[in-house]
């Protein structure tokens, strides 16, 4: 079993207690506070992997990137946005340069 199964056992989780007491989960206070407060986590996350990568720090750019990515999972479930719609959006950008791609994207 690949590794990257687990992130499916986990956003079923998140997506568990999505519904548990808040009083007891962290999944559910986080998602009770709403989008804005799982998003201020999900930023405060990546300046940590950004801060442990900038001190050449190995072990925390591990355990941040941790944090970050089970956030980011949070944030998902936050907004109804299911994993396999990031992964889809992932498989399109295949073979794709980074620079061609963000020069397709219209600008708001």
């Amino acid at each position: 079993m690949s590794k990257f199964a687990y992130l499916d056992e986990l956003c079923a989780t998140i997506a568990e207690r999505q519904q548990a007491d808040p009083a007891t989960s962290h999944v559910a206070k986080l998602l009770k506070k709403g989008p804005k407060k799982v998003a201020k986590k999900v930023g405060e996350e990546a300046v940590e992997v950004a801060i442990a990568s900038a001190m050449h720090d190995s072990t925390q750019i591990i355990y941040e990137s941790a944090d970050l990515l089970f956030h980011l999972m949070v944030l998902w479930r936050a907004h109804g946005i299911e994993p396999e719609i990031v992964m889809d959006e992932l498989k399109r950008r295949e073979g794709v340069s980074g620079i061609a791609e963000k020069a397709s994207r219209t600008e708001d």
